[in-house]
């Protein structure tokens, strides 16, 4: 039977592989058949999805993003011995909830950092000859990019950025058989859900997810787009937004 999902042969480099999406995300295309580069600050929780990941030619490179001058080290790593790679998902973010009058400079330096600034690098260093000859670029942004949250100017910026940029970078990059394209997850079930609630309240949490017609996302439902994103069922696909969020922008 033809998997039309099938990685088998491709390398893969994940950022925020250590939890939520992003671990998702690792796992699937390893089961899928690619080899994966794990990007993520702690170590410990890399070690952990590591241990989690089908197949071989696995590696996992800890590295903050927040370091942009750096980014390409990671670059030179996963593709030493004259690798190359064949994906790239950008699922590292943070989820800055705060009202506009609350936000410093720093956490606006921070947010754009991981969320933002951190991809235009990725992406850059991931069309470069040296570290592919093609392939797809995945970003996981988030429906905020397109509708307005509470608290919500700082990360609903960042992502309004991101998708803004993809739609550009799309066609920059068809000439290096490069697509670029996002999804876009509403409220998933992860270590981030878990920030939210405390920041908001259980009570505000769970009426947000009620407008999510077919209730709460799970990490693996977003990573399923994610892979088809990455592979060829998705040949035809560039410049756009896959929306992975339960209905909730249906209404």
């Amino acid at each position: 039977m033809v998997n039309p999902m099938d990685l088998s042969g491709r390398r893969v480099l994940v950022t925020g592989a250590s939890s939520g999406i992003g671990k998702a995300c690792a796992i699937l295309v390893a089961e899928l058949g690619a080899s994966v580069v794990l990007v993520g600050r702690n170590k410990e929780r890399l070690d952990e999805t590591f241990a989690q990941l089908e197949g071989d030619g696995h590696l996992s490179v800890p590295f903050d993003l927040t370091v942009l001058d750096e980014i390409k080290s990671v670059f030179v790593e996963a593709c030493s011995n004259g690798l190359k790679l064949d994906g790239l998902v950008h699922a590292a973010g943070i989820l800055p909830l705060l009202p506009i009058q609350a936000i410093t400079q720093k956490q606006i330096v921070q947010a754009m950092s991981i969320n933002y600034f951190s991809f235009l690098l990725l992406a850059k260093f991931f069309s470069k000859k040296p570290f592919s000859n093609s392939g797809s670029i995945v970003a996981v942004s988030s429906v905020a990019s397109v509708k307005g949250w509470e608290s919500g100017t700082l990360y609903c910026g960042t992502k309004g950025a991101l998708d803004s940029s993809i739609r550009a970078m799309a066609l920059d990059l068809t000439t290096k058989k490069i697509r670029v394209n996002s999804v876009l997850p509403s409220y998933i079930q992860t270590p981030m859900l878990d920030d939210t609630a405390l920041i908001i309240g259980d009570d505000a949490l769970r009426s947000r997810i009620l407008k999510q017609p077919l209730g709460l996302g799970y990490p693996e439902d977003v990573a399923n787009a994610v892979a088809f994103l990455l592979s060829d069922a998705a040949r035809f696909i560039t410049g756009t937004q896959l929306v992975v969020d339960g209905g909730y922008l249906a209404q």
